[in-house]
């Protein structure tokens, strides 16, 4: 989390640290990992550390909108079908298994070629794929939250279904899913990749961790350092965010300290 932090503050501000990502220089073209440049230099002589930390935040940018968008409509498309029932719960959870039904990838590429490459696009595109995620959980959590005694004793006092929802039963369903949000920004990282190394994501002149890699994909044989380092990081990246959400998960769930 800190790294994702300074290097934010790198991307915005790089004067900080006296070299501009996009700086080209011809005479170190594809160098290997030195002290100097701690990735290698790609194809045009630009330093890979750099331009990786230039985009973390774009790749982080991305998957935090997606988390929030999805965590948004998931809790409101969710809580609602969960109390209410019925129809409404039969209409809701009826397309929530449509999108489920096909493979999150696919989906996602598909829309993103719809919509064009672009970072806006990648988030519409990932957040399609990802809200139905939030919705089961939702439901879920709102089966169990509805038989609570003080949603039958709001319901007693006459409150009407939808002040219900918005004032007892989401602010009890976003808790438990704020680890699972967490965790799953490394996931959304990692597909927000694929679509960046499929040229789908952010446009010169940014540049995301995805790019990156089908950038030095026609190097591997004598500058592999050029995809996998970067690869490294993605993968960094997802495993540190999976370990901050398994310990949200144990910090805001009692019985997991017991």
């Amino acid at each position: 989390m800190a790294f994702l932090g300074y290097s934010a503050i790198f991307a915005l501000y790089p004067g900080i640290i006296g070299y501009d990502p996009s700086f080209t220089d011809l005479n170190v073209i594809l160098q290997p990992p030195s002290l100097a440049y701690p990735f290698g230099t790609d194809d045009l002589g630009r330093n890979l550390f750099l331009k990786s930390l230039n985009g973390i935040p774009i790749d982080a940018a991305i998957s935090l909108s997606v988390v929030l968008l999805a965590i948004f409509i998931g809790v409101l498309t969710g809580a609602t079908a969960g109390y209410f029932g019925g129809i409404i719960h039969q209409a809701i959870m009826g397309v929530t298994d449509i999108f489920l039904a096909f493979p999150g990838l696919v989906l996602a590429v598909a829309f993103a070629a719809a919509l064009g490459p672009g970072m806006v696009n990648v988030i519409i595109a990932l957040s399609v794929v990802w809200w139905p995620i939030y919705t089961r959980l939702a439901r879920g959590e709102t089966l169990s939250v509805k038989e609570q005694q003080f949603v039958t004793a709001a319901r007693a006092s006459g409150m009407s279904g939808l002040r219900i929802v918005a004032s007892h039963i989401m602010p009890n369903v976003i808790t438990p899913m704020i680890a699972y949000a967490t965790a799953d920004i490394g996931n959304v990282i990692l597909l927000s990749a694929v679509l960046g190394y499929l040229g789908l994501g952010a446009q010169p002149p940014n540049v995301d961790l995805g790019r990156i890699v089908y950038d030095g994909q026609n190097f591997i044989r004598f500058a592999p350092w050029y995809s996998l380092l970067p690869g490294v990081v993605l993968f960094i990246i997802a495993i540190s965010f999976a370990f901050v959400g398994d310990m949200l998960r144990d910090f805001l769930d009692p019985k997991m300290r017991i």
